[in-house]
């Protein structure tokens, strides 16, 4: 059976890559990567790079940035087809995915055209990776969830109503690409009381990585790569010597 394998690297540290995504990208005969414009380099491909040999076959495949789903559906289907190829020709096939496999990944749509085009004999693996919001919370020493808590992932609102909705629905919440709503989001949360229980985080797992109370952090619009981490409660069962930590980030 042939092999394609799905990678999840993680969000930028090359040390987070778990040991079965190690031993699969070590035995790879060809790495497939996306790439935002034809020629450029990929962060997944950053993030891999000191695991890479020379003997294998770098295959990078664009990915538009876009939500017009023609170019975007061109696109999976282009890759799907690459990858078989690839398969064909060099296996075995590791795809990576910057972060985990299954969360607002590219790769996502990959193995749904790839599951839609019932290849014969085409077996699929899918490894996941730590995610940044994970990541930043072990980084900040933030503990995610606790308990009974639900936990919240969702992309950042776009309006104070949808804010609201998603408010109501959990505890603990992680909103994903943040850039530059962060402008009227840091306003909403500070109206709300909530802002001395926020903590934003940008660019996970990179030499620049920014980990920063809300409150300390302006107006001004964050980078694409950002994160914002809400607690809303403590759960009533906590350590004797906390503290305050209805305030606590």
């Amino acid at each position: 059976m042939a092999l394609l394998t799905i990678l999840g690297v993680g969000p930028g540290d090359p040390d987070l890559i778990t040991v079965a995504g190690l031993k699969a990208l070590r035995q790879a005969r060809t790495v497939a990567y996306p790439v935002a414009q034809p020629g450029a380099e990929g962060m997944a491909a950053r993030i891999a790079a000191p695991w890479l040999h020379l003997e294998q076959r770098h295959l990078p495949l664009h990915f538009p940035m876009t939500t017009n789903p023609e170019p975007c559906q061109q696109a999976w289907h282009c890759a799907a087809r690459q990858l078989v190829q690839a398969v064909a020709e060099r296996p075995p096939v590791v795809l990576l995915c910057e972060g985990d496999v299954s969360l607002y990944a590219s790769a996502s749509y990959v193995v749904l055209q790839l599951q839609r085009m019932a290849i014969p004999r085409l077996t699929l693996r899918l490894i996941p990776g730590v995610t940044a919001m994970a990541a930043a919370a072990a980084a900040a020493h933030w503990p995610l969830a606790l308990q009974t808590q639900q936990l919240l992932i969702a992309p950042a609102p776009e309006t104070p109503t949808a804010l609201d909705a998603l408010l109501a629905k959990a505890e603990m919440l992680a909103f994903h690409k943040v850039g530059q709503r962060w402008a009227w989001l840091r306003e909403a949360l500070e109206q709300r009381d909530l802002l001395p229980q926020t903590l934003v985080a940008e660019r996970v797992g990179w030499p620049d990585q920014r980990l920063v109370p809300a409150a300390e952090l302006p107006a001004g619009s964050c980078s694409y790569f950002s994160l914002v981490l809400v607690r809303q409660a403590w759960p009533s069962l906590l350590p004797r010597d906390l503290g305050d930590a209805g305030t606590a980030v």
